[in-house]
């Protein structure tokens, strides 16, 4: 095989601007790319937002309601519509296709992370393309990724993707609104992620939730996976084409090295952290730069509520994150036991916990640590 690539495309790519109406052709040659792609060796997941804007269209909606109940009514009406057109366009080309609709309690429990990838994994291998969605008819706001940049960049971490797509309205990323702002330029690679310095406070169409400062939020999970992250114009579908071949114009984020095993990219990226620990100069070297697991007394502050085994943030005193990971007591506890010797834990609660706060097999570095 060639690789795995995620194409993310956005509702304002997908319809029509003025009405929230499918654009057809759009769609058209995002499915003649996609099986191209496939006829090239790629695995190929498809990450299609529009079922909220389309569901929109097909009920006369002069704009997108931001009612629960109602955008979950809307996104059911949509989602049907939506894969409706892919399953017909896709048939014509004899290629497959599957429906995966996903919440992020999927990707935050492990055993219903590791189904999802097997599942992931299953249809790449029968040579399906996955086309999927955030679950907007049950999803409720602590379960939402919030937008589909950042659920593409999680389903490209979680299948271990070459590359991912995010295809929007505009050709690149630019120092500015290149659409309020004439002497905007245009960023054709980006090396390091955390030192880009760009206007991203564009917040995307009446129709869509997404905008520039979710796909830099999504290439900083995708690369920190080691995926080569790219942002192109959703509305030139073979433009992703030439960007594989060199010649394509996007803006390129260079990936980050691989020292993830899945397990690790689940603890990084699949999880949503509850609290934060903040920890002394020792035991940050401890946790950073000897491997070590983080013990009650390197932890000065703890910031959150939170059970045990819960997902927190491990910062230095400053708060910059270096690692999250797995906690072992509820931060009521780890409110008494903060500070202090591991011998003394039975005698503060009551009772014989374990050792380590954070255990070493259960934390992982964060990219900028």
């Amino acid at each position: 095989m060639s690789g795995t690539i995620v194409i993310k495309i956005g509702t304002s790519s997908l319809t029509q601007p003025a009405t929230g109406n499918l654009a057809l052709s759009t769609i058209a040659g995002l499915v003649e790319v996609t099986s191209k792609l496939r006829h090239k060796g790629y695995s190929v997941i498809l990450v299609s937002s529009g079922a909220v804007g389309v569901g929109c269209g097909r009920l006369h909606l002069a704009e997108r309601p931001t009612e629960l109940a109602m955008k979950q009514a809307v996104a059911a009406v949509g989602q049907g519509r939506l894969m409706r057109i892919y399953d017909d366009m896709f048939t014509t080309l004899q290629q497959p296709i599957a429906q995966v609709l996903l919440t992020r309690f999927d990707l935050v429990e492990r055993s219903r992370y590791m189904n999802v990838f097997r599942t992931f994994e299953a249809l790449l291998n029968l040579n399906v393309v996955p086309i999927v969605n955030e679950n907007d008819t049950v999803a409720v706001h602590e379960l939402k990724f919030g937008d589909n940049d950042t659920l593409s960049a999680r389903v490209a971490s979680l299948v271990d993707a070459d590359w991912l797509f995010l295809m929007t309205d505009v050709d690149q990323l630019y120092s500015a609104d290149p659409r309020s702002n004439p002497a905007a330029y245009a960023i054709d690679r980006v090396e390091n992620i955390d030192q880009l310095t760009a206007d991203v406070a564009s917040a995307g169409t009446q129709w869509g939730t997404g905008g520039m400062l979710t796909k830099i939020e999504a290439a900083k999970i995708a690369t920190a996976a080691g995926v080569r992250t790219v942002i192109a114009n959703g509305r030139n579908a073979t433009n992703i084409l030439d960007v594989i071949a060199g010649t394509g114009i996007s803006t390129v984020f260079e990936p980050q090295p691989r020292p993830f095993n899945a397990r690790q990219r689940w603890l990084a990226h699949g999880l949503v952290p509850a609290g934060q620990l903040y920890l002394d100069d020792g035991a940050v070297r401890a946790v950073r730069d000897r491997g070590k697991s983080l013990l009650p007394a390197g932890i000065v502050e703890i910031d959150g509520e939170f059970e045990s085994q819960a997902a927190v943030k491990l910062c230095d005193r400053q708060g910059a994150e270096i690692a999250r990971g797995l906690v072992n007591y509820s931060s009521a506890d780890l409110q008494q036991i903060l500070g202090q010797k591991t011998d003394a834990i039975p005698g503060i609660l009551g009772y014989a916990g374990t050792e380590t706060i954070v255990h070493r097999d259960n934390l992982v570095l964060s990219s900028t640590a």
